[in-house]
């Protein structure tokens, strides 16, 4: 286990507490970890391991910013996945994304069969795909994070789970 993977175990720790106690994740946190991971890969590996570190950054934001723009993820799920882009560097973070969506996936469904909303998921996902058929991508306001009942999936879970299992496949 090496320094870094330290740091983003940390990050991960603190992300599902706080998400899980206060469905936020804290600026500071995801900003200073983003700050931190720059400034370790400068001080061990110089200015290109720093470079690759804001790209890292760049493409965890990126990934996750047309969930957000959607309005089915919130802002502090993108920031914390360009954090630990910021530490895994750009290729590892497509990874974590991958692998956080697949978890996702599984754990929305069981968040869904245990709280008997499997159905009105399924309903809201076809209602979904009809809009944008009909209307383009757009958000849905009916089952965007502001309106929607049903029960929600703190994120940062998917994320930490995501990058635990990329970082140790790697």
């Amino acid at each position: 286990m090496t320094l870094a993977n330290i740091f983003v175990g940390t990050l991960l720790v603190l992300a599902c507490t706080s998400d899980w106690r206060t469905r936020r994740i804290p600026n500071l946190l995801t900003g200073s970890a983003a700050i931190a991971a720059v400034l370790f890969h400068l001080a061990t590996a110089g200015w290109t391991a720093a470079g690759w570190s804001v790209v890292g950054l760049c493409a965890g934001a990126l990934l996750f910013l047309p969930m957000f723009a959607l309005r089915g993820m919130g802002a502090g799920d993108v920031k914390l996945l360009a954090a630990v882009g910021a530490w895994v560097g750009p290729g590892q973070v497509v990874l974590v994304a991958l692998a956080t969506s697949l978890v996702g996936g599984v754990m929305a469904v069981a968040v869904a069969l245990a709280f008997g909303y499997l159905r009105q998921a399924l309903t809201n996902i076809y209602l979904l795909l009809a809009h944008w058929r009909v209307m383009g991508v757009a958000p849905l306001p009916a089952v965007t994070l502001e309106r929607a009942s049903g029960p929600r999936l703190a994120y940062a879970f998917p994320i930490a789970l995501g990058t635990v299992v990329t970082l140790c496949l790697k």
